[in-house]
């Protein structure tokens, strides 16, 4: 049974957390209110893609009543096929930085540094890469809170805007969901 003492937290709200390209971008001062509008429509937009693409259909159960959910089923299938065709082709042509463990949510972000340490208190961009098949990556500007030793970066965001604060949101539930989805399944050989 879930006991929720495997829930991903950062700055004491639910957090998404995966394996994924990340990189900090310096910036001098913090962005303007032009500049900050285009990240929240660019990041709108990402994420938008990214929710539409990690929707899941019913796999299994097709209903006798619908004719043609198998027909959509195989169609849905090649469609993902021909998009991580595409996101590979996308990945080979523009290199990324290299993927990290990683949690944020629309509050701040964590991930383990692989180039040059940040400073405490430095303004930047993190860009933050969902999926292959995005050319885009999220980029959500922000200052350095902590950095670690050992690489651990800790910034906290600038307001990202209601929208995109939502879908964030969305994003880190959805994982959630499917983390106790997961533990609540048995394992195979157990019963």
């Amino acid at each position: 049974m879930f006991d929720g003492a495997d829930t991903v937290v950062l700055y004491e709200e639910l957090a998404y957390q995966d394996v994924l390209p990340v990189l900090w971008r310096q910036m001098p001062n913090p962005a303007d209110r032009e500049v900050a509008a285009g990240f929240a429509e660019r990041n709108l937009t990402v994420l938008q893609a990214w929710e539409a693409m990690d929707e899941h259909g019913p796999v299994e159960k097709t209903e006798e009543s619908a004719p043609y959910a198998a027909d959509l089923m195989r169609l849905d299938l090649k469609i993902n096929l021909l998009l991580d065709l595409v996101g590979q082709i996308l990945a080979a042509n523009r290199p990324r930085p290299p993927a990290v463990p990683v949690r944020f949510n629309a509050l701040g972000g964590m991930w383990r540094s692989t180039g040059p340490l940040p400073e405490a208190g430095e303004q930047g961009i993190a860009e933050i890469y969902l999926h292959d098949c995005l050319a885009q990556p999220l980029r959500l500007p922000g200052r350095v809170t902590s950095v670690t030793p050992d690489g651990h970066v800790k910034v906290r965001f600038s307001p990202v805007g209601e929208a995109v604060a939502d879908l964030i949101e969305k994003l880190a539930f959805r994982r959630h969901r499917r983390q106790i989805a997961g533990s609540r399944q048995p394992r195979r050989g157990q019963a």
